[in-house]
């Protein structure tokens, strides 16, 4: 089984810690979603053995797309691939663009599942990240798509600026008020070349809080296991039968192709990436090239993959897996490096299998880069 991610490079306005490759301009939509069918035929032969589990819509925003457009883009899915018989077909949508008549048509789309941006439930966080939509948007979009939708994830924000323990308490039960089953929720990352960088740069706005952001961290992840919620990634909380099946296929190595300005692929042994920029990727496509670089991954590479998405997840890092596939150098390696985090009531291992302790949890990404093997090959 193998998943397709499509991405569109639209957003109505820049949130302001974002780095993802998007135009704020809608002029080239039309073009746009032209060359996205284009390049879903151009590769239809990389998946001609594989049957297609999941469709994914990611950006940018893809809520931009009228249903029209949604549509014909599926439809260039199903007549160039194989797809199972009920796929997983998700797309990310902000609150300003879900409209009463949008969601109800939406429901009545292929498209089953729902990734809402909903970020904060207070207006000033969403103004100081600059977000299209307010608080009153998140909430009545929510009331709706509960309705006609029950596969619904949404995404939350932690560590913003001056965001008190209580302020995310009510964020959480918010969220948990509209009985959703599946929960993202990031850090506030201020990344290099965004605006955020620049206003903390300049004193406008606080640097983020890494104690208040682990302690938003341990309080959501002890919440929503109480309310039936399992951890089954870093970021991501699910009821049980709710896991995302395209994000859990990239956590577990599964293949997929990425499609649009910026999207990345990878087919167990080499990964690619379509250029970052719409009117390139417009030309390349429009002369039958595919405006893709890629790298064939070494033993090494593959391990440090295994080593970060296994930390990350409720599956662990199987040591059994570890010595079979790259030999008992790298299990030797790995089991040395760990011993230091397994002291330290970080990591632990069980069954052969290891994972991060609740502590280590938030810590997750800083671990594995300590277990990563280097210069190896």
């Amino acid at each position: 089984m193998s998943g397709i991610y499509i991405h569109i490079p639209f957003c109505k306005q820049a949130c302001h810690y974002c780095d993802f490759h998007f135009s704020t301009s809608l002029k080239k939509k039309e073009a746009m979603v032209s060359a996205l069918i284009k390049e879903l035929a151009l590769r239809k032969e990389e998946f001609h053995d594989e049957r297609v589990e999941t469709i994914y819509f990611g950006g940018g925003t893809p809520s931009v797309l009228s249903i029209a457009e949604l549509q014909s883009i599926i439809d260039a899915v199903y007549a160039n691939y194989k797809v199972v018989d009920d796929p997983e077909i998700t797309l990310e949508a902000n609150p300003d663009d879900l409209s009463d008549e949008t969601i109800i048509q939406l429901a009545q789309s292929p498209v089953n599942r729902l990734s809402i941006g909903i970020q904060s439930f207070f207006e000033e966080d969403l103004k100081l990240m600059n977000r299209a939509h307010n608080a009153e948007e998140a909430k009545r979009c929510l009331e709706l798509a509960t309705q006609y939708f029950d596969n619904i994830s949404i995404d939350l924000i932690y560590g913003i600026p001056n965001m008190t323990p209580e302020r995310w308490q009510h964020n959480m039960d918010t969220a948990l008020s509209f009985n959703i089953p599946h929960i993202s929720s990031y850090a506030l990352t201020v990344e290099p070349k965004t605006a955020l960088h620049s206003f903390v740069q300049k004193g406008v706005i606080p640097a983020p809080d890494d104690e208040a952001a682990q302690a938003h961290f341990l309080s959501l992840v002890d919440l929503l296991l109480e309310n039936g919620f399992i951890h089954y990634e870093l970021s991501n909380f699910a009821k049980e039968g709710y896991f995302s099946k395209n994000n859990s296929s990239y956590w577990l190595g599964k293949k997929y192709i990425g499609i649009g300005p910026s999207a990345h692929s990878y087919d167990g042994v080499q990964r690619g990436w379509n250029i970052s920029n719409n009117a390139l990727y417009l030309k390349s496509i429009e002369e039958g090239k595919l405006p893709m670089e890629t790298e064939v991954l070494t033993l090494t590479d593959r391990y440090n993959e295994a080593v970060m998405t296994g930390l990350r997840t409720i599956w662990g890092v199987s040591l059994n897996r570890i010595a079979q596939e790259f030999g008992t150098t790298y299990l030797d390696y790995l089991q040395q490096q760990a011993q230091k985090f397994i002291d330290d009531d970080l990591l632990f291992v069980e069954n052969g299998v290891m994972r991060t302790t609740r502590k280590g949890k938030f810590l997750g990404d800083g671990i594995a880069s300590d277990l990563f093997f280097l210069n190896l090959e």
